[in-house]
């Protein structure tokens, strides 16, 4: 398996500062098969010009309710049980990296908010099929800090 090259991961800023707001404060990561880069748009809304038809994007907010969190997204689809099968998987296997990029991309913001680099990441998965669908813990930004990527 090859290491991700992290001068692969573009980052656009949009209508928000590097450290400023929390909220609205979302996320869009999009990829090119082709290049392997990545593609990171922090803004106070989501990118939908950079979503593909391919729908295999992550889309991530900051939200609140007693306490900071982030909630992701990921659409899993209402395809064939065997798409639905393989996505899940990719998005299973791919979704250390998302966050690795989420971490890094908007470093200066996690270091002048450093409680927010211990909230609790959720994500979920959109599908029609109950087997592919659901809400899941996906530890904290800090535990993709510094991972050894090897993606």
């Amino acid at each position: 398996m090859k290491r991700f090259d992290p001068q692969k991961l573009m980052v656009e800023f949009r209508n928000v500062t590097r450290t400023e707001p929390i909220m609205p404060r979302r996320y869009t990561l999009t990829h090119s098969d082709i290049t392997a880069e990545l593609f990171l748009t922090v803004g106070l809304h989501f990118a939908h010009d950079k979503i593909n038809p391919t729908r295999d994007e992550m889309l991530a907010e900051w939200r609140y309710s007693n306490k900071y969190f982030l909630w992701a997204y990921v659409y899993v689809g209402g395809f064939s049980q065997d798409t639905m099968a393989k996505r899940y998987r990719i998005f299973k296997e791919k979704l250390p990296l998302a966050l690795w990029a989420v971490r890094n991309g908007d470093h200066t913001f996690f270091a002048q908010h450093p409680p927010l680099d211990n909230a609790p990441i959720y994500i979920f998965f959109d599908s029609t099929s109950p087997g592919f669908s659901g809400v899941y813990y996906y530890k904290t930004p800090s535990d993709y800090e510094r991972q050894a990527l090897q993606f």
